[in-house]
């Protein structure tokens, strides 16, 4: 299968246009062909796709005439030709041998596909190699490496690395591990003449084949010498060193000052959610010495599919054009020597990766060119002598890739699979292992920091496509733990700075991952569970071993003992040939999945270990601990509340913060505290790990502060600031987006700060919270240490004990965001940060508005004696109109009109404390007349109300709030219409002037008595309207008393206290909660009507007047009914508890009812009740008997009643208990009750 254009890595256009990558052209027309091989007995899939290519497009190859002497060589030979690539640079041609490192060359050139797409990057002689194993009694050696699900195979030439560690010191590891695990003697085998013979030959061939005209020249004996010199040389020149370090020793020594190794900007920067256009992985060796064997030196690295098998293959395979294929192999064969299988399936495999459709071979015989003949690559399996199965080959291939897939299954390790020269087991041991069991340092695997490398390219890699995936998060923290195993934090503290700082960006600390992404996480890791159909890959030998030529003589004993040290062992290379005999079915380090938790303080205690750890690296490099000022952590630094000073530290704080921000601002480039040199790799990083620590705690802030938990909030938000306040330290300029976040986390602290002082009762569980520190926010905070003394926020984030100072940092937290966010860096962005900023603001000023109104109430009710207000009450409402104004400001300025009209309610009732405390008080402490100074307080109250309903418009956006403003108005029209009727002001009004100003109050209050509305507040409505009315009626009836001489006034005073009376009894009755106000009420009513009767002369009119008089007694029944019953209850109580019930101090001995009911009121108005009822009745007995008039039956029957209902009366026992006596009042009003 072919891929996709979008999926092929840059480098290579897949067309005619040239483009240069690495001083190369890169082309390949041809390749855009995929090509299935299709045979009798079946079908295996072949796809090859060229991903990179160093070649020019294909020539059409030079037709050599028959008898050209190939000995001779030709006039172009060995000078460099772009056509054979690497091919040309020796007389032997290209060499057979891989580099220890080609696929990591290859790996870093295509980091998209490691990991995941591929399951094997090789050499294309290693893959050859392996696929031949059953039918080659040659040697195989490869070291094996995984990365995710991608294998990376490498040639290990023991016997030219032993040879080497026998001459150098290198690779002595693998001589004693070698020597102890398969022979401890081993022979090189000196290559003949006849081999370098034939390499020489083919180069020939070659150089003929791309130019026929050159002429020839003679050969020499000399020059045959030192062809074999250059062969048994090549290897020396091209084994890299081991790899203990990219660094020389020089460049180690200054390891403090110095990059150690470059690392990828993008972490090093920290935007790791920014995807760049190119990636720009980190570049671990730099051109020299130090880069042999890690460069990409394939002529093209081809992406080939073999059946199911994915492949990232490395080739050097000259190919040509001609006839009518598009491209054609060239091969050179002795007509004296037949094809053999394994020449067979190395030009079949060579072909099928290169997708060449057609081979074209050129019999010689000593030399001399006899004739040329084509084959078709799907007839190459069917050549005589030749003859192979393509089922069989696949089959191989899928047991092998089975067979390491199941068994290397350690990123990091390295693996060596290792078949014996005419032996049939092949052994795969794990060297990471056994150089692990040996104590001395000289066991050092030189594969390590390639290893190391590469999983942190890929990490990097899959890190950039993670903010669209997040299925990649567990594989990503797999390779980068498994990285930083590997490393030395001495000798690479970037990378392993930069690996931690990756794996705490992997945890999401604004969100909680969903069930899916759960799911997806979970199984995230290293996916290491195969199935049937997973894919498989190995490699072989070249050409030459073909015929049986062997590097060396390998022990070919195998010893029991060698068994137990190998992870895997294939008994039988016969076992390869049977399909599906490997299955890779092992499940692989499922500890490494993604740890997936629903809670934030364990992802957030997951990125702080992290970032510690990115700290202690970097640290590690800069300088020693005791090169710094020793710094206690856990010492705070006492700070003095002072209003002013606070509020100008506070101001000098911010206008630094934001001098800071501006971005042309050049940096400076003396080193910081620790010592560290701006724009270092080292800089960079502790400015991503500050911030990364900075936002871990706010998120912990924030959480804690959702659960109530205020001291540990605070603790956080402190670490948090400090975070930040060494970010500050070390950083000479502040990004936006870094602003941003810290008017969050001033904010938050506001937020605390508050909750704190609203809940001061919890205190010393607080202070317990808020003083306990873990170890490692201990070594956070050394770290921080290193760049700054972390003081500059520390006014904010104390815990003081004063709820008035907590109050104030609140505020000025809130502020300072405040600013931050209207400063010129940020006045452009972030309307929704500071809309919520405002709205905290307005809330925290509301907050000390209220605090100071409270203070000013509480100094009111302590004062024993009331004189003028005092200069402090006057300051604290000062201090509360002020924030009251400030908050006005603030929610006007979002337009948010439910908080303005609360804050607008609150300074009502601020008014209305101003009033209170003008309060007169005469020399004996009596209340005095109503002053002015209180009518002006109280009309600013309702001026105020008045507004905070206007800001509402109505009752139906926020109800509630509605409801309390209509409640506080209506409250104080009631207080200012009580206090006028009670102390009126007499001594500057007129009686009638104050009457008018009484009754436009209390009608006023009464307007916004919401009668109508159900809601908690309703019986609160009645009830006041109730008493408004009956207060009213009583001013009437007041005013009918003592009108003179006006007869039409006095008939209208009479009509509104009647009316207003009627209405009060009315409300009164619906309540059925007030019995004393409705027994009031009806017998000032009552009262009323005997008045009435006195300025009558009628004996008829005064009868009517006392019979009415009567009925209104006779409703008088159902106040004592409620009394009755309310004494019931009591009475119930009291036998249920005898105990309290005989308590001389109970409450009903002081006069007082477990009920709510008021006893000794009660007792006062029986004593009004039972005259007013005595007289009523002998007056109405009297002018019934002396009547002139002849009474009717009905008439008699009255008076019969009223005379019975008098006699019970008198009878009555006046020491009776007050039950009995209410009892006996419920009966008498009842029967008076027609």
């Amino acid at each position: 299968m072919s891929l996709q254009p979008e999926d092929r890595e840059p480098g290579v256009p897949m067309d005619n246009s040239k483009e240069d990558v690495g001083g190369s052209s890169c082309t390949g027309d041809y390749s855009k062909h995929d090509m299935t091989v299709c045979l009798g007995n079946g079908e295996v899939k072949s796809c090859a796709v060229v991903k990179y290519s160093a070649a020019p497009p294909p020539t059409t190859y030079a037709l050599l005439q028959e008898k050209t002497d190939l000995k001779l060589p030709p006039a172009n030979w060995l000078r460099e030709n772009p056509q054979l690539g690497s091919a040309g640079t020796t007389v032997l041609g290209s060499s057979s041998k891989s580099k220890p490192f080609s696929s990591f060359g290859m790996a870093y050139d295509f980091i998209d596909c490691i990991g995941d797409d591929v399951d094997v990057v090789s050499d294309s002689e290693n893959i050859k190699k392996l696929l031949k194993i059953p039918y080659s009694k040659s040697h195989v050696s490869m070291a094996v490496h995984r990365v995710g699900r991608t294998l990376l195979l490498d040639e290990l030439d023991t016997q030219e690395l032993l040879r080497r560690s026998s001459q150098t010191g290198d690779w002595t590891w693998l001589k004693e591990i070698y020597q102890r695990l398969i022979d401890q003697k081993w022979q090189r085998k000196k290559k003949s003449k006849e081999h370098w013979y034939q390499k020489a030959i083919l180069s020939k061939f070659l150089y003929y084949s791309i130019n026929g005209d050159g002429a020839a020249e003679p050969v020499t004996e000399d020059m045959i010498e030192e062809d074999e010199e250059n062969g048994a040389e090549e290897y020396s020149s091209s084994w890299p060193a081991t790899f203990t370090s990219a660094m020389s020793e020089a460049d180690e020594a200054d390891t403090p000052k110095q990059e150690s190794v470059p690392v990828d900007s993008n972490f090093a920067l920290g935007q790791v959610t920014s995807v760049p256009k190119e990636q720009n992985l980190p570049t671990l060796f730099n051109e020299g010495e130090n880069s042999q064997g890690l460069r990409n030196d394939f002529v093209r690295n081809i992406m080939w599919t073999f059946e199911d098998i994915h492949m990232l293959v490395g080739s050097n395979m000259p190919i040509f054009g001609g006839g009518r294929y598009p491209a054609v192999s060239l091969r050179l064969r002795d007509s004296n020597k037949p094809i053999n299988i394994l020449t067979g399936i190395d030009y079949w495999l060579d072909n099928l990766m290169c997708n060449v459709p057609e081979l074209v071979m050129c019999f010689h015989v000593n030399g001399i060119v006899q004739k040329y003949e084509m084959i078709k690559t799907e007839d190459i399996p069917h050549l005589e002598n030749s003859t192979f199965s393509t089922r069989v080959v696949k089959d191989i291939a899928q047991n092998i890739l089975s067979f390491l897939k199941s068994n290397c299954t350690k990123e990091g390790h390295t693996y060596w699979l290792f078949k014996a020269s005419g032996s049939d087991i092949v052994k795969l041991y794990d060297l990471t292992t056994l150089c692990e069991e040996a104590e001395e340092e000289k066991y050092q695997n030189p594969f390590t920091l390639p290893v190391a490398v590469l999983l942190y390219r890929v990490a990097s890699n899959l890190m950039l496509k993670a903010s669209q995936n997040r299925k990649h998060y567990g594989k990503i923290r797999t390779l980068l733990l498994n990285c930083v195993k590997l490393l030395d934090p001495e000798k690479h503290p970037q990378i392993i700075a930069s690996a931690y700082y990756m794996l705490s960006e992997l945890f999401q600390l604004d969100e909680l991952p969903d069930e899916d992404g759960g799911e997806s996480l979970r199984a995230g890791g290293s996916e290491d569970s195969y199935s049937d159909e997973d894919r498989e890959e190995e490699e072989e030998d070249d050409d030459l071993t073909e015929d049986g030529e062997d590097m060396g003589t390998y022990g070919n004993r195998s010893r029991p003992q060698d068994d137990s040290k190998a992870v895997a062992v294939i008994r039988s290379v016969g076992e390869l040939s049977v399909p599906e005999k490997y299955k890779s079915t092992h499940q692989i380090r499922p500890s490494c999945a993604f740890p997936v938790s629903q809670d934030k303080e364990e992802r957030c205690r997951h990125v702080l270990s992290y970032v510690l750890k990115g700290l202690k690296a970097v640290d590690g490099c800069i300088k020693k601990e005791s090169d710094l000022p020793a710094a206690d952590p856990n010492t705070p630094i006492p700070l003095k509340y002072e209003d002013g000073g606070g509020n100008g530290a506070s101001e000098k704080g911010i206008s630094l913060l934001l001098e800071r921000a501006g971005a042309g601002q050049a940096d400076q480039k003396h080193p910081t505290r620790s010592g560290m040199i701006p724009d270092s790799w080292q800089h960079r990083m502790k400015l991503q790990l500050f911030l990364k620590a900075s936002k871990a705690y706010y998120v912990l802030s924030d959480a804690a502060t959702n659960l109530l938990k205020y001291g540990r909030a605070l603790r956080y938000i402190k670490l948090s600031l400090q975070c930040y306040d060494a970010y500050c330290s070390v950083s000479e300029t502040l990004r936006p987006h870094v602003l941003q976040f810290h008017s969050q986390c001033l904010s938050l602290c506001g937020d605390i700060q508050l909750m704190l002082a609203q809940n001061a009762s919890n205190r010393a569980a607080y202070l317990e919270e808020y003083s306990y520190q873990t170890k490692e926010d201990q070594e956070i905070l050394h770290s921080l240490h290193r760049e700054s003394s972390c003081q500059d926020f520390s006014m904010a984030t104390d815990l003081a004990m004063d709820p008035e100072y907590q109050l104030f940092v609140s505020c000025r937290c809130y502020e300072a965001a405040h600013d931050m966010l209207t400063s010129e860096v940020l006045k452009d962005q972030s309307s929704d940060q500071l809309s919520q900023v405002l709205r905290r603001l307005g809330n925290i000023r509301n907050e000390m508005g209220v605090y100071y109104m409270n203070q000013a109430a509480a100094m009111q009710t302590e004062k024993r004696v009331k004189k003028s207000v005092s200069a402090a009450e006057q300051d604290l409402w000062k201090k509360s109109f002020s924030f009251f104004e400030k908050g006005m400001k603030d929610f006007e300025a979002i337009r948010d009109s439910t908080n303005t009209a609360l804050l607008l309610c609150n300074t009502g009732r601020l008014m209305r404390i101003c009033a209170q405390a003008h309060c007169p008080v005469s020399a004996d402490e009596s209340r005095g007349e109503f002053s002015p100074e209180e009518a002006l307080y109280y009309n600013k109250a309702v001026d105020y109300y008045l507004q905070a309903l206007r800001a509402l418009g109505s009752r139906k956006g926020h109800p509630a709030v509605w409801d309390s403003v209509n409640w506080e108005l209506s409250t104080t029209y009631f207080t200012l219409a009580t206090l006028l009727q009670d102390y009126a002001p007499l001594s500057r009004k007129a009686q009638e002037q104050i009457e008018r100003e009484v009754t436009d109050a209390m009608m006023k209050s009464l307007k916004y008595c919401d009668l109508q509305t159900e809601s908690a507040r309703q019986p609160l409505y009645q009830y006041r309207a109730a008493t408004i009315h009956h207060r009213l009626a009583s001013m009437y009836h007041s005013c009918f008393r003592n009108q003179v001489g006006d007869e039409h006034l006095r008939k209208q005073h009479r009509s509104l206290a009647e009316l207003h009376y009627s209405k009060a009894v009315s409300l009164f009755l619906s309540l059925k909660d007030a019995p004393c106000e409705l027994l009031r009420t009806l017998l000032e009513r009552v009262a009323f009507t005997e008045f009435t009767m006195t300025g009558q002369s009628s004996s008829v009119a005064k009868l009517k007047s006392l019979i009415g008089a009567i009925e209104i007694m006779s409703e008088i029944r159902h106040a004592f009914q409620l009394i009755q019953k309310e004494l019931l209850e009591e009475q119930e109580e009291q036998q249920t508890e005898p105990s309290a019930a005989e308590s001389p101090d109970s409450p009903d001995r002081v006069g007082g009812s477990r009920s709510g009911l008021d006893l000794q009121e009660v007792l006062k108005l029986i004593g009004v009740f039972e005259p007013s009822f005595s007289f009523l009745l002998l007056q109405v007995i009297k002018l019934m008997t002396t009547s002139k008039r002849k009474p009717s039956s009905k008439d008699e029957e009255m008076l019969k009643n009223y005379k019975a209902v008098y006699s019970k009366f008198l009878r009555a026992e006046k020491d009776a208990p007050l039950l009995s006596r209410v009892e006996l009042y419920i009966e008498l009003l009842q029967q008076l009750t027609p």
